[in-house]
């Protein structure tokens, strides 16, 4: 049975777009319903989620029939498309339980700036409050190279931070951390916990095994890493079968933990 850092209280997911959307860049209807589904388990429970979802570049090249993106002015505009039709998507099936979202668009502008970090935290707060559930994504429309955060991985991690969140899962299309590339090193063994991040493991997480996101294994190591700081456990497990969230929070041992080495008051574990 997996012991996690934290009494569980408040937990933030990431889906990766290859995890919600199918081969041609629709909206996989079917599978948000499975996810909401999850979410709204915890919540019966009492556990505040947040969710940070991918997928409206994907989405927004399906809408408007668009293969390749040219420029970033493009991709913006594309991005301000699908972000539409995936909350849309996400409204309609968190109705169907009785919960309220709300979209937070955010920049990385909000680790630098005070105001703006304030305010994100204090939004956060209160739409939790109010029992509603945050979901999250990148401003991709407005971002620049110089405040963007350019994975969902690294925005996830931040917003943990911002929430005071007791566990991030990561969700993708890979079972956990492996020693080497699954798909391409039958030798490949996954590894269960990690509570050290060095050059030996970060080595391992090189590639991005999705086509279809922008976050590879890489990212995923450097944003455990983010949380490991602040004491946050993170789970990287596969969004094949969002039953795995219901299963991480049981305490199975599912994919990769890595392991928060800092408690709450600032004490080293």
């Amino acid at each position: 049975m997996r012991k996690f850092t934290n009494k569980i209280e408040k937990v933030v997911i990431k889906i990766g777009s290859s995890s919600i959307t199918h081969d041609n860049g629709c909206v996989n209807i079917e599978k948000i319903d499975m996810l909401t589904k999850e979410i709204v388990n915890l919540k019966n429970k009492g556990i505040d989620v947040i969710l940070v979802s991918s997928g409206a570049i994907a989405a927004g090249k399906n809408k408007l029939q668009i293969q390749n993106t040219i420029n970033i002015s493009e991709k913006q505009a594309i991005a301000s498309v699908g972000q539409l039709t995936l909350m849309n998507t996400y409204l309609r099936s968190f109705a169907e339980y009785g919960y309220s979202i709300a979209q937070m668009l955010l920049t990385r502008m909000v680790e630098t700036d005070a105001i703006m970090h304030e305010n994100a935290i204090n939004t956060f707060e209160t739409l939790l409050k109010m029992n509603v559930i945050p979901i999250v994504n990148e401003n991709d429309s407005i971002s620049t190279f110089e405040i963007n955060f350019g994975d969902n991985d690294t925005l996830s991690a931040v917003v943990s931070k911002l929430v005071n969140a007791d566990l991030l899962i990561l969700l993708s299309d890979i079972d956990g951390l492996y020693t080497d590339d699954p798909r391409v090193n039958n030798n490949a063994t996954i590894i269960k916990e990690v509570n050290i991040i060095n050059d030996k493991l970060r080595e391992m997480g090189k590639g991005t095994y999705s086509k279809v996101g922008t976050g590879g294994m890489a990212t995923k190591i450097n944003a455990a890493n983010i949380c490991m700081e602040s004491g946050i456990d993170v789970v990287i497990a596969n969004s094949s079968d969002f039953k795995n969230i219901r299963k991480i929070l049981g305490g199975e041992e599912i994919g990769t933990i890595f392991k928060g080495i800092v408690k709450r008051n600032g004490a080293i574990c």
